[in-house]
């Protein structure tokens, strides 16, 4: 009987201490943020006042693989289950982010208007223009906004004030123009160099985390973001904001302040992206 207790009361422990874990560290690889103000001075939001609710981030950017599961096919340029996949628009990202909410039972975050053209668009070469709104309240997938991806990149409360997320050396937690290839480069960013050098994109988690234990925030792909890339209230636009840098970019587009832009139609073989969820 003394046997059978001390069995019921270990399953019991076990059972408790699962139930007390799962406010996951990470739910399907994305990580808890714990919300708050910017501890790291480097983000274009410090000393702002903002504050941000918990949210949950991707611990790595959407790979290749998992792109494959929801949408059926792969566009990536540089082939790999474990590499970021690249190739894809804006328009694609937030087409993904509701094909796996549904998939995984969640309520799709974005609506979709794919019969008008946004009048909030200005992007003359952008010939999609979808109207593309807010579900509030929806708990599916989303991209980060510019403020969530530089609090979460800086190491949110846990924030060392670096320059790229995780340090402030790039060539720890950052792929590169100078490091991304067969060989380190030196000198100014030279296109030549970097295609006879075979630059391309790396497996996911390769390099150092940051404070969060999240990973390529600095280089990789360039992450797409929600907003117009111009004051970060704008309704209005011709680029969408990019984050992070990229394997061919140069180092200074890995600086967690960095903005940069892109159409919202354009894509290319350093241009993917994280997901994110509320809590």
């Amino acid at each position: 009987m003394r046997k059978l207790f001390m069995f019921l009361l270990i399953a019991a422990v076990v059972v408790i201490s699962a139930c007390s874990e799962e406010k996951p560290e990470s739910k399907n690889d994305l990580v808890f943020v714990e919300g708050g103000t910017f501890k790291n001075n480097n983000s274009n939001y410090a000393g702002e006042g903002m504050t941000l609710s918990n949210f949950y981030i991707g611990k790595y950017e959407v790979t290749q693989k998992e792109w494959a599961e929801v949408m059926g096919s792969n566009p990536s340029g540089f082939k790999g289950d474990n590499l970021p996949v690249e190739m894809v628009s804006w328009y694609d990202a937030v087409e993904y982010c509701n094909q796996r909410s549904l998939k995984e039972g969640l309520n799709p975050f974005y609506n979709i208007d794919k019969n008008k053209k946004d009048p909030n668009n200005n992007n003359e070469n952008d010939n999609i223009k979808w109207i593309v709104t807010i579900h509030e309240g929806a708990n599916g997938y989303r991209l980060p906004t510019e403020a969530e991806w530089e609090y979460a990149a800086g190491g949110g409360q846990a924030s060392k004030g670096y320059i790229y997320s995780g340090s402030n050396n790039a060539d720890e937690v950052a792929w590169y123009w100078k490091n991304a290839g067969n060989k380190p480069l030196t000198g100014n960013w030279n296109w030549p160099a970097i295609e006879n050098n075979r630059n391309q994109t790396k497996s996911i988690g390769t390099r150092k985390p940051n404070e969060l234990g999240i990973y390529d925030m600095s280089g990789n792909v360039r992450e797409w973001c929600w907003e117009w890339h111009g004051d970060s209230d704008s309704r209005t636009g011709s680029y969408r904001l990019v984050k992070g840098g990229g394997w061919m970019g140069d180092v200074s587009n890995n600086e967690i302040s960095f903005r940069g832009k892109f159409d919202a139609n354009g894509f290319g073989p350093d241009q993917g992206f994280r997901v994110v969820r509320g809590e």
